[in-house]
């Protein structure tokens, strides 16, 4: 009995040794930032080390005029940022820069870059086969897709929507991706309150909209970012506008019906707040969003029928939190503060699923996207 008691806890003690040692190994982390107003390089490369909560940076460079968003392609070693101005190497327009990226090293360098009709676009995704880029472009109301050619370089633009007023609102396109299972292509527009569902041509590269393929908010809603559970059964949508979190159920069609629709507001919060970003952790019992304005990120319990119900909501370690990322153990959020100009470490509490603030950052001047 005695044998078997030390073997167990030895067997303990070792793995405990490797759990914490799996976190003081450094994972690598990818920032991009604003350069509107400051100018300089706008995409960074880290060194994380969890466990003592230190930023080794190992490269920066140019990623074109104000990179606000990006995305990365593992199986290619390449990194798309979409450059968020309206003019773009001398042409009306924004642009799409293609990164590729060094794992050994960390270091990046410009491959090509490609005008984007329109200008302005916020956001940019991957198709599932990675042949595909859609954008977003807030500012100029409209879509576009990017073909990628067999080494993922970008080649053209494929496809443009643009969007009319209505009502006198203008449209502002705000994030556009497939769902889970690569079947669909949802857009939210922020300006005029609703999401468009699109089919999707892969071999010509355009958008379709769907048969009822339009689903409206409450005017005043601004619908900006959204998830799905990993079984794509269930779209959770974080709107910018009145700060709430509404959630949708998914039919086998990529329709969607609204089940729920909660604030991410304190009751007792007063002044102004928008919301930003959101995600789900790892193990798919929490839901993260960020308040611009109450500075917080809230934390929502995914429900067996993936309703919401509050966990609690902790500071976001700075001023706006624009954009934040879970680090793929589940372990820990990385939030970017814009106006802080900070990228704030946090521990998430097994227990709970609660952010708890590490009391370390790496200040860069206005942090916008992160990812791992």
């Amino acid at each position: 009995m005695k044998k078997f008691i030390n073997i167990f806890v030895a067997a303990i003690t070792l793995f405990m040794m490797f759990s914490n040692s799996c976190y003081s190994q450094p994972i690598r982390l990818f920032a991009g930032r604003n350069t509107t107003e400051t100018g300089g390089n706008g995409f960074y490369v880290f060194d994380l080390n969890r466990e003592t909560a230190t930023f080794k940076l190992l490269s920066e460079t140019d990623a074109g005029p104000n990179p606000s968003y990006f995305c990365i392609s593992k199986k290619k070693g390449l990194i798309y940022a979409a450059d968020e101005v309206m003019e773009f190497n001398g042409v009306k327009g924004g642009g799409v820069t293609a990164l590729k990226y060094n794992s050994e090293t960390g270091g990046v360098e410009k491959v090509k870059d490609l005008v984007v009709p329109d200008g302005g676009p916020c956001f940019i995704s991957l198709s599932p086969a990675e042949d595909y880029l859609l954008m977003a472009s807030y500012s100029s109301s409209s879509v576009a897709v990017v073909k990628l050619d067999d080494k993922g370089i970008p080649l053209k633009v494929t496809d443009t929507v643009s969007f009319e007023v209505i009502d006198g609102k203008v449209s502002h396109p705000h994030m556009i991706s497939f769902d889970p299972a690569g079947k669909k292509v949802y857009l939210t527009d922020l300006g005029l309150d609703r999401i468009i569902i699109y089919d999707f041509d892969a071999v010509t590269g355009h958008l379709k909209q769907s048969e009822n393929g339009i689903v409206n908010f409450q005017k005043g809603t601004g619908p900006r970012h959204f998830v799905f559970n990993s079984a794509g059964t269930k779209l959770y949508v974080i709107c910018e506008l009145n700060s709430t979190i509404s959630v949708f159920d998914v039919d086998t069609k990529g329709g969607l019906k609204s089940i729920q629709t909660l604030t991410t507001l304190a009751d007792d919060f007063k002044g102004e707040s928008s919301c930003a970003d959101i995600h789900i952790g790892k193990n798919g019992q929490y839901l993260y969003g960020s308040n611009r304005g109450e500075n917080t990120i809230v934390v929502f319990r995914i429900k067996p029928d993936g309703q919401l119900t509050l966990q609690g909501r902790t500071l976001c370690g700075g001023d706006w939190p624009r954009n934040f990322a879970i680090d793929p153990s589940g372990k820990y959020i990385l939030v970017g503060n814009q106006k802080s100009g900070n990228i704030a470490l946090f521990k998430i509490d097994e227990k709970n699923g609660m952010p708890v603030f590490s009391g370390k950052d790496y200040k860069l001047n206005a942090a916008v996207c992160l990812k791992f």
